[in-house]
């Protein structure tokens, strides 16, 4: 038996019945105990349970909490919160027990998964979305199914699983068309499908779907129309096309406010400075610039992902500026905790890694780290972080040799 539950169903039982604490205890319990219990201060044990059934004259079933009710409860508390504790326990309750409204164990799933994601425990979000997938499909609802598969899409992109975020992205936007719905839900599938399709390789498919979410969004502002230019640029950036995703996320950055969705704000900058590292060449400044801005509002949401998402670029920068020592002190802090950042910012923090160690005079481990880090994303389909790999791999080999023979053409 579970308090505090138990002891107000106790006390609800004593009071309808006109007893006293002291009569209810009878000889058997003393009235300090059976306070205790009826404040949930004490757990109730099996003889306390057997004694007071006997006193009420019920049977112990009606001290039991109905699990619909206590989930539709704890949903409501947490829903309503930024607790992630809350969060917890609807988990632990959704996983012990099938019985409740399966509508309402989909908002169970789908609360949890999203506490998870922003805690980065992306294989605990998984779980909890799968399951409200398949929920989501015996109630065939076409905004949950569509919803339920544009996270799942995410976070499988997020843990490095090109072709299972592809699949669903692809559902997700099937579902979101096929059954007409909100500009919001094809928004949000096209973004999945885009990003997936680009990390794929498929960047003819992706620049098509670019282009139709740019269509989609029109001359708007706020958070759809911020990410719809963030994903737009992403995929030009990939076609090398460095100018055009530069203007595309100085829109980005001037359609969102801090005050619309501060996350989001962050995320669009730390991509935003991200995307300057990327570019040939590096816009150094303007990633120093945007880490600059992003930083103090990083300290006041205070997540764990953004904190690290921070310091990876951190060192990425460092790197660009020459500072290989800063750059390798920044990735020694990151790697002291477990990492919560994505599979591809995972990837890309060993990737630079290798490029120290390459500084450094270590040209074979470098080089042994980089082409392990080109396996690595090729079996994960991930075609544009293996391309990245494979590229700065050949770059190193090539400086390599020329520092081995710098007066090459001078010798007989």
């Amino acid at each position: 038996m579970e308090q505090p539950h138990f002891g107000r169903r106790l006390r609800q039982m004593r009071t309808e019945r006109g007893l006293s604490q002291a009569a209810l205890a009878g000889d058997g319990m003393s009235t300090g105990y059976l306070s205790r219990l009826e404040s949930g201060a004490r757990r109730p044990t099996e003889r306390a349970i057997d004694y007071l059934t006997q006193r009420l004259d019920v049977d112990r079933s009606k001290f039991d909490e109905p699990a619909s009710k206590s989930l539709l409860h704890m949903l409501a508390i947490a829903s309503s919160s930024d607790g992630m504790g809350l969060s917890e326990e609807v988990g632990g309750l959704l996983q012990a027990s099938s019985t409740e409204e399966p509508a309402l164990r989909w908002q169970g799933f789908w609360l949890v998964a999203q506490r998870r994601l922003q805690q980065g425990r992306l294989d605990e979000a998984r779980s909890f979305l799968e399951q409200a997938v398949r929920i989501a499909d015996d109630l065939d609802i076409p905004e949950l199914r569509c919803r339920a598969r544009t996270q799942l899409a995410r976070c499988l992109r997020s843990l490095g699983e090109i072709n299972g975020a592809l699949a669903a992205a692809e559902e997700a936007y099937r579902a979101s068309r096929g059954a007409d719905l909100s500009v919001q839900d094809i928004g949000a599938a096209l973004l999945a499908l885009i990003s997936t399709e680009g990390e794929a390789g498929r960047l003819p498919d992706a620049r098509a779907h670019a282009d139709e979410i740019l269509e989609l969004t029109g001359e708007g502002a706020g958070p759809l129309a911020a990410e719809a230019r963030w994903a737009s640029a992403t995929v030009r950036v990939r076609q090398g096309d460095y100018a055009g995703a530069q203007e595309l996320f100085g829109q980005a950055l001037d359609r969102l406010a801090s005050t619309d969705d501060l996350l989001l704000w962050v995320r669009l900058r730390l991509a935003a400075a991200s995307l300057s590292l990327q570019s040939q060449p590096p816009l150094i400044e303007r990633a120093a610039e945007l880490l600059t801005e992003a930083e103090p509002a990083i300290a006041l949401i205070g997540t764990e992902v953004a904190r690290q998402e921070l310091a990876t670029l951190k060192a990425h920068l460092a790197h660009h500026e020459g500072r290989p020592e800063d750059a390798r002190k920044i990735i020694e802090s990151i790697r002291r905790e477990p990492l919560r950042i994505t599979h591809r910012d995972s990837i890309r923090l060993r990737i630079l890694e290798a490029q120290l160690m390459i500084t450094e005079g270590r040209l074979s481990e470098g080089a042994d780290r980089l082409r392990e880090m080109g396996e690595e994303a090729q079996r994960a389909a991930n075609v544009d972080l293996a391309a990245e790999a494979w590229r700065l791999l050949a770059e190193s080999l090539t400086q390599g040799r020329a520092d081995a023979w710098p007066d090459a053409r001078g010798t007989p």
